[in-house]
């Protein structure tokens, strides 16, 4: 007996823990937002056509293909062109996209989905079965070098092309994320023929089903993204049927955030992502409407490398937790527009556990702490030693991931971890160099964004597995966590299709990772946009990225 599952039924919040709460205040409203119409601040009438300039802070892809590699950038220009299999609302209900149903056996095992037979790519290729199967196909293969949707795909085993409307997945195991894991930019569907091409051309300019197509990319300036006019597969926020109303998106890469701002309060651009916090705050009084759109998935977080020293004892672990004290930094850097997190999930999540006790600053216990693991001599730097050598904490930073706000809260964090005797070195680089700092092990302490719809994120950055790299070098365990008992909590919640026991072994594994003190949990991933002279623009519920296709210019 098959289990039929059109839309998939929302996850319900554990209650009742001891010393722990679960996060569902404000949770909805801070989705809800995603949602919300951006650029009709300025009041001006809604206009057909044209060409709207998006100015991004992140760092320019060096593939616009997201199979390859996977990260954020990539996802936020992606959503532009490719689409999923499935979409997901702002309050986290799985929803039809390029599938226009779906259902499972009992055991979890199989998964088979029917396609939109009314669907071509851009190129003029059908989508089928046969295109979802060389998607995946695509993902897995060590070649793609990817990283976030290979591990979102590690489970299927094979897709079967039951007919051309009709894919079938096997499973090595059960996997209850994999709708999930189908929302996200990272898995969405590509034309086989223009994979076919070679990584080099389809990096250039993949081909979708997406509202608009790559038309140009000028390295280090823009892409220019043009209008599909044959458009037919409105996603979960279209407000209408068929194309865009913008002809065109100029999507320029901007680094300097004061000239982002700059240009979008001249006119010169329409939309803006990263914004200083002060313009957050000004941009009211400017005219200028704000989306906040925060990622689900992981919040944003310090974690701590368990593999080596010093960390590797857990009082010395704690004892930096103890001694961070970012609450002060994140107040007086956001300015208000992100909150204190004491949780791994994003406020989000309906799963997230949040356990504010156990991330109290002491800095007197801090230092009794590192007293017990021995760390009880200075030097003449006031940094402690143990054995001859220094309470070193090499702390990498991505200036292409971390804001500068964010930079000087890790600053401040330095500072007040000093007080009782770390040397914390922070090293600000750019996001290549990170990556091969985290990929030789040269890191002690590290803040590394992970997006992924679901509690199943957890799975990703805390498994033992995670500490193996995928095909593309990269490893998302950075706390390099090894625990048996995490590890059979997370493979049970991956394998449930039981909303209500899936949540409580999330719960369970939360628990264990918080106690393990290797995660200081600081607030949301951010996603913030500014928009002027534009209205309609909306974030999608699965990776809170941005999509035009309701969105026009006003006048």
């Amino acid at each position: 007996m098959a289990l039929h599952i059109p839309r998939a039924s929302h996850a319900p919040r554990a209650l009742g823990l001891t010393g722990l709460a679960i996060l569902a205040t404000g949770a909805a409203l801070a989705l809800s937002s995603c949602a919300a119409p951006g650029g009709a601040a300025d009041g001006g009438t809604p206009q057909d056509g044209g060409t709207l300039v998006y100015a991004t802070g992140d760092a320019e892809p060096t593939c616009l293909d997201p199979h390859v590699g996977g990260n954020y950038p990539q996802a936020l220009i992606s959503t532009q062109y490719l689409e999923p299999l499935v979409g997901r609302t702002a309050d986290g209900e799985i929803t039809p996209w390029l599938a226009s149903e779906w259902s499972t056996s009992e055991d979890g095992l199989t998964w088979d989905f029917t396609l939109r037979s009314d669907v071509t790519f851009t190129d003029g290729t059908p989508l089928d079965a046969a295109a979802v199967r060389a998607n995946i196909e695509h993902l897995q293969d060590p070649e793609t070098q990817s990283s976030t949707g290979y591990l979102a795909v590690e489970k299927v085993r094979e897709v079967e092309v039951v007919d051309a409307t009709h894919a079938r997945f096997h499973l090595s195991a059960p996997d209850s994320a994999l709708l999930e894991s189908l929302s996200q930019q990272w898995t969405a569907i590509q034309s086989p023929a223009g994979i076919a091409r070679g990584m080099e051309e389809n990096c250039q300019a993949p081909i979708g089903t997406g509202p608009f197509t790559v038309e140009a990319w000028a390295p280090q300036q823009s892409v220019t993204l043009v209008r599909n006019d044959d458009y037919a597969t409105p996603g979960p926020e279209a407000d209408h049927d068929g194309a865009a109303h913008l002809e065109q998106i100029e999507w320029r890469f901007i680094p300097d955030a004061a000239t982002r701002y700059a240009a979008l309060a001249s006119g010169e651009v329409q939309m803006i992502d990263n914004p200083l916090p002060n313009d957050i705050v000004a941009a009211k009084d400017a005219g200028i409407a704000h989306i906040d759109a925060p990622r689900p998935g992981a919040s944003n977080r310090i974690e701590l490398n368990s593999a080596q020293a010093p960390f590797d004892d857990i009082r010395v672990r704690e004892a930096f937790i103890r001694a961070a004290d970012p609450n002060p930094g994140i107040e007086s850097l956001t300015r208000g527009t992100a909150g204190r997190s004491y949780s791994a999930l994003a406020s989000t999540e309906p799963a997230a556990v949040s356990d504010p006790e156990r991330f109290v600053t002491d800095a007197a216990q801090a230092a009794k702490l590192l007293d017990e693991a021995g760390w009880s001599q200075t030097d003449a730097d006031g940094v402690r030693t143990k054995d001859g050598a220094r309470l070193t904490v090499r702390f990498p930073v991505s200036t292409n991931q971390s804001t500068a706000a964010e930079q000087s809260l890790f600053e401040q964090i330095q500072a007040n971890t000093a007080a009782v005797g770390f040397d914390v070195q922070l090293e600000p680089v750019d996001l290549s160099t990170w990556y091969g700092a985290l990929g030789a092990n040269e890191y002690e302490a590290v803040s590394a964004p992970y997006t992924k719809v679901g509690p199943d994120v957890l799975r990703i950055l805390f498994h033992s597995d995670g500490i193996v790299p995928a095909p593309s070098g990269y490893f998302a365990n950075h706390a390099q966590l090894s625990d048996p008992e995490l590890d059979a909590l997370l493979d049970s919640a991956s394998a449930t299709l039981d909303a209500t026991e899936r949540t409580k072994l999330y719960v369970e594994a939360q628990e264990r990772i918080l106690a393990s003190f290797t995660v200081l949990p600081l607030y949301d991933q951010q996603n913030h946009f500014l928009t002027k002279g534009v209205t309609g623009v909306t974030t999608l519920g699965t990776v809170a990225t941005p999509t035009f296709i309701n969105a026009q210019l006003t006048a």
